[in-house]
């Protein structure tokens, strides 16, 4: 097991970790794979398709923006949003672009294809990328899968996937057995041994550096959300809310653990992160864009209304969450187009109620059965968003997890 916290929460841009920042990722890789073989500089022409979901959704989801976003080798955490409409139709007025923002050469809209009637056999986020000389003969050609969560896998190892080149750390675990027992025999709690994992491949300092820095982008995504009012794009035309809904709270005070409309404050928080997801804009894997909104609902729920909270806390909270999610992530799946809306919400549901019930000064099985509470009662949902569009049901559903997380917290620790 090398799977990091930070494999699990990543800066992305919406609406889709496995249609946006997987694309982009596998975009930039392929010609850092070019420019590794020392042949970017002759590549004459580049050829982009699309298979199943990410053709059927792909144009809904962003898909065609975040390639062209790769192939020019921006990243998801320090492109200027601001710039990217222009960029895009920039490239298709000149029929242009730079690869790797160093290499220029012809592009148009036959360069990137979307085949509605085609699944590649291994997932159905598949892409295929061939780079071609100026004889036409090619250069280079890959497959890549976008897995969930920004993972992305080449055809040839998609069955035994290597996340990381980083060392095997100290404790590893595959299943909440394996993860329990180990907690209990080195007298570590979730987070601490996940700690111990981390400082494999970094110092604490730099762990801890950053988780807040996660957390920072996680809190500026609930605040833009929060101020942002208007239409969210795709043709839906559905109203954001999140604003509407802080205004009405913030005139009845400031949160607090006694607050009449605690509900709403969480209910606020995670609307605010997944309309600015569907608005297209920065966001963090939690453990995937489409369920983006809950752990920052459930941590700032923490932050605003535990009496105790602390910065330690906030990072053991970011710590159990990602063990939690390590779990799903070796056994099962975070792919909304994989396994439906249970391995995206489900999941967050179930990381964010673990991570509360820790932070809470729950017992280690108590934290378990919180992660087990929070899946439970999201079993069997679907994925199937009207236009392929990530705003119905998905902002509410984010809404409806953080709640559940929460209630799943205070179920478990009342029991024992």
């Amino acid at each position: 097991m090398n799977i990091s916290v930070f494999d699990i929460f990543k800066i992305a841009l919406g609406p889709s970790s496995s249609h946006t920042l997987g694309p982009m990722k596998a975009a930039t890789e392929f010609l850092l794979c070019l420019k590794e073989k020392k042949i970017l500089c002759s590549a004459n022409k580049l050829q982009v398709e699309l298979y199943g979901s990410l053709a059927l959704t792909g144009k809904g989801h962003g898909t065609d923006k975040a390639i062209l976003l790769g192939l020019l080798g921006e990243q998801a955490n320090t492109v200027d949003l601001e710039t990217i409409a222009a960029r895009i139709a920039d490239i298709y007025a000149q029929k242009k672009i730079a690869l790797l923002s160093e290499h220029v050469i012809h592009f148009d809209d036959t360069n990137l294809r979307f085949h509605m009637d085609e699944v590649l056999p291994k997932h159905t986020n598949g892409m295929r990328f061939t780079a071609y000389d100026v004889n036409n003969t090619i250069l280079l050609t890959q497959v890549y899968y976008s897995v969930g969560g920004g993972f992305i896998v080449t055809a040839e190892n998609f069955d035994h996937p290597s996340v990381s080149e980083k060392k095997t750390p100290p404790y590893s675990f595959s299943s909440a057995k394996e993860l329990l027992a180990l907690c209990a025999q080195h007298k570590k709690t979730i987070a601490e041994l996940m700690m111990a994992n981390e400082e494999t491949w970094k110092t604490e300092e730099e762990i801890e550096h950053d988780l807040l820095n996660i957390i920072q982008a996680m809190t500026a995504c609930i605040q833009k959300g929060c101020r942002t009012k208007g239409i969210l794009p795709g043709g839906l035309n559905v109203i954001r809310r999140a604003p509407i809904l802080h205004e009405q709270l913030v005139q009845q005070g400031k949160p607090s653990a006694h607050h009449p409309h605690v509900m709403n404050w969480l209910n606020m928080f995670a609307m605010a992160v997944n309309e600015e997801n569907a608005a297209g804009g920065r966001v963090v894997t939690a453990p995937t864009n489409g369920a983006a909104g809950i752990i920052p609902a459930i941590l700032q729920y923490y932050i605003d209304f535990s009496p105790n909270s602390t910065t330690k806390g906030q990072i053991d909270f970011m710590l159990t969450a990602a063990a939690i999610a390590i779990l799903y992530k070796l056994n099962a799946s975070i792919s909304g187009a994989e396994v439906g809306c249970q391995g995206e919400v489900g999941v967050a549901c179930s990381m964010a109620a673990g991570a509360l019930t820790a932070v809470l000064g729950g017992t280690l099985a108590q934290v378990e059965n919180a992660a087990e509470i929070g899946m439970e009662h999201n079993l069997g949902l679907p994925c199937d968003p009207p236009k392929g569009l990530v705003q119905i049901p998905c902002i509410e559903r984010n809404a409806m997890g953080a709640v559940k997380a929460m209630n799943a917290t205070y179920l478990a620790l009342a029991g024992d």
